[in-house]
């Protein structure tokens, strides 16, 4: 008989709390830069806390991974009260917490410890981060959680629109939508996650425009693949955020769709009033 399965994942993926704690999942906090104090994401500053600051901030924030210890200190722990952990993180492409978490299974040297990398953040992050907590909630085991883990991340994907790339590009995260920069002054970027990086998807003339176009890319990708899940998240947009939404559910009558704020981290480098969706479909 397999051990039970503890999940962890980092604070980017913007779970709501109350399914973190329905699932037992174990967020590992990211951390914001700024002014010279450092927060914890999503613990020492909230989202709404942020949204708000970042408005009129003279100055930017930036952001840091977690540590080997900060992985190590949660993995020896739920090593110790006898599960096999699963930490499904950021993309590799985004940020180092992958390393740190790496770095920690080899100071622990335990092999009942999977990482899997997630190849994005957000809510795509998220969803692979719960359905293999719900999977290890029925009893799956170590492998079985992982390969859910996976087999979502080839199903999901992540489309968003920025009202400036100029965060994106500071921070470094900007993809291949660099050659975008400098040129979008009077449109509105949509972009995706793929292949683990920001990537350019189109081009809107106008804000107004940004929500039926997006609502139409997740519609025409998703078609008949069920069940479906999906996330709609914002920077402080929320007015948006909740028609975007209503717009989907009517369109697509999801088994699950979640509404959020994306965590302080991630805002760091969208910046305010941006809008996201996550799907994940057919598994």
């Amino acid at each position: 008989m397999s051990k039970p399965v503890a999940v962890v994942t980092d604070s980017t993926a913007s779970l709501p709390p109350d399914l973190v704690a329905e699932y037992n999942i174990h967020v590992v906090p990211l951390q914001v830069i700024w002014e010279g104090k450092a927060y914890r994401d999503g613990v020492d500053i909230t989202p709404e806390d942020f949204y708000r600051r970042l408005e009129h901030a003279k100055t930017l924030p930036t952001s840091s991974q977690p540590s080997a210890q900060d992985f190590a200190d949660v993995f020896r722990r739920l090593l110790d009260e006898g599960y096999d952990v699963l930490a499904v993180v950021i993309s590799s492409k985004m940020s180092g917490t992958l390393a740190s978490a790496a770095q920690a299974k080899e100071m622990l040297q335990a092999d009942n410890i999977a990482l899997v990398d997630s190849l994005s953040t957000g809510m795509e992050t998220g969803f692979h981060a719960l359905l293999a907590a719900r999977a290890a909630a029925e009893g799956a085991s170590l492998a079985e959680c992982r390969a859910i883990a996976e087999s979502a991340r080839d199903h999901s994907g992540f489309v968003l629109m920025v009202p400036t790339l100029e965060f994106l590009h500071r921070g470094g995260r900007i993809g291949g939508a660099s050659r975008w920069f400098g040129t979008v002054l009077r449109i509105k970027p949509i972009l995706e996650v793929r292949g683990g990086r920001v990537e350019p998807l189109e081009k809107v003339r106008t804000r107004k425009k940004v929500i039926q176009r997006m609502a139409d890319i997740v519609v025409a990708r998703v078609g008949d693949a069920r069940p479906l899940r999906l996330a709609t998240l914002h920077t402080g947009a929320e007015e948006e955020a909740r028609a975007l939404q209503a717009q989907l559910e009517g369109r697509l009558s999801p088994d699950e769709s979640l509404f959020g704020m994306v965590s302080p981290v991630i805002g760091t480098h969208v910046g305010p009033h941006g809008l996201g969706i996550v799907y994940v479909a057919g598994v």
